[in-house]
């Protein structure tokens, strides 16, 4: 497997946050370069820089991460299952019983100051919190019932109410929750009003996701594009709920009046992509569409900067792509769906919000290509509002509120203190 690994972070703080060790369960393929995992690794590269221990018990897929703090556990792999699609699916049940056995393993063959779970991985963590009687911290990074929905896996009212009451059991039974949007938020206090949340938006960035001129022309050059061909670029999943039949549809509004234009994209899975090639061969922007594939996550800086309008289409869901932040970063203006999923984050002075419907869509982009020097001020603004609300140093500052939540009154255990090896 190809390792990540991940700089060393310190901050004048650290020195009087109190050290805990961490038991952290993450039902995901870590690592692997899409939502959750990212966060995830961002998570824990946070907790580390402040000086705590993070044991992750996790599946059995994913690429290996170096990183000082962290110990990787993986979950036995059950017979006939050699990877997990992002959402519900049917391998998630012998996966995640396979991964509550290994996480009641490691809670009891070492001494833990808390339990920090992610996504149903919380139902694990509220059970062995309240047998080691350590607080629990859920990592809510979306709303499991409208998973369902978005990802079309049951339309059974019986299966979205029993998820929906461990949802609540996860929430309620829980010291802190860390909610990814403010639609996320809502939802806990929906719940639990008096529920202790923080909100860490997906946005930890650093100056490894800046790219230089010279690799953004190496981008271009590799899949054949001119210096000054207008370039229209989506990175990120293949889901349903992402809208690439809109984003179709509004580049074959974009061909007839502009038919330079390129649309790049960077994501999917091998099967997904030669499903979105048909799907834009039948929108009629076959021969204008590039499909890189899934890209490593170092490369994705070169690809923003190698553009010129970035897209996100999404049509489904509330919580906030993960895309939306590295596109803030990237100073290039950004056309998005005038959605709930968008607008917690964006207006319309740091993006070009548009309606639903491929001319709507479609006349966003255009008005980009039209207007440099209107996209430019609205890139300018993106990258500003990155700087200031969504800067490293305040996901770093919203992590340490958490973790003074989660530990206040407890004495931690010393750092270096001997733990059990049950990798």
């Amino acid at each position: 497997m190809q390792e990540v690994t991940a700089e060393e972070f310190t901050t004048d703080s650290c020195e009087n946050q109190q050290r805990m060790r961490i038991l952290m369960i993450a039902p995901e393929p870590f690592f692997e370069p899409r939502g959750t995992p990212f966060s995830e690794f961002h998570r824990i590269r946070a907790l580390t820089a402040l000086g705590h221990q993070v044991d992750l018990v996790t599946y059995p897929f994913g690429q290996d991460v170096s990183m000082p703090g962290l110990r990787v556990i993986r979950a036995p792999r059950p017979p006939f299952v050699r990877r997990v699609k992002i959402g519900p699916s049917a391998a998630k049940f012998p996966l995640d019983a396979l991964l509550t056995l290994t996480a009641f393993r490691v809670a009891f063959s070492g001494k833990y100051d808390a339990i920090h779970s992610h996504e149903e991985g919380g139902v694990i963590g509220v059970l062995l919190s309240a047998l080691l009687r350590v607080p629990h911290l859920y990592d809510m990074h979306s709303s499991l019932p409208q998973q369902l929905t978005n990802f079309d896996f049951t339309g059974s009212a019986l299966a979205r109410g029993i998820v929906r009451w461990f949802e609540k059991l996860m929430i309620n039974r829980s010291k802190v929750v860390i909610v990814i949007c403010p639609a996320l938020e809502d939802t806990v206090r929906d719940t639990a009003p008096d529920a202790n949340v923080v909100l860490i938006e997906n946005a930890p960035g650093s100056a490894e996701e800046r790219a230089t001129p010279e690799q953004a022309a190496t981008v271009r050059g590799r899949h054949g594009l001119a210096a000054d061909t207008p370039l229209v670029l989506y990175t990120g999943t293949f889901e349903a709920y992402q809208g690439l039949d809109l984003l179709f549809d509004a580049m074959a509004h974009v061909r007839r009046a502009r038919p330079d234009a390129r649309l790049l994209l960077a994501g999917g899975k091998p099967d997904q992509v030669e499903k979105a090639r048909a799907q834009a061969a039948a929108a009629g922007i076959g021969d204008v569409t590039i499909f890189a594939g899934e890209r490593p996550a170092s490369e994705i800086p070169a690809y923003l900067l190698a553009c010129d309008v970035l897209v996100s289409p999404r049509s489904r869901g509330t919580n906030t792509p993960l895309k939306i932040y590295q596109y803030l970063r990237s100073g290039k203006a950004i056309v998005a769906t005038r959605l709930m999923t968008h607008t917690q984050v964006l207006d319309d002075e740091t993006a070009i919000l548009t309606g639903v419907t491929p001319a709507e869509f479609g006349d966003g982009i255009l008005l980009a290509l039209r207007e440099p020097g209107r996209a430019a001020t609205i890139g300018a603004n993106a990258q500003r509002l990155a700087e200031t609300k969504y800067s490293y140093e305040a996901y770093l500052e919203k992590t340490r509120r958490a973790c003074n939540a989660l530990f206040s009154g407890m004495t931690p255990v010393p750092p270096g203190s001997p733990v059990k090896d049950v990798a």
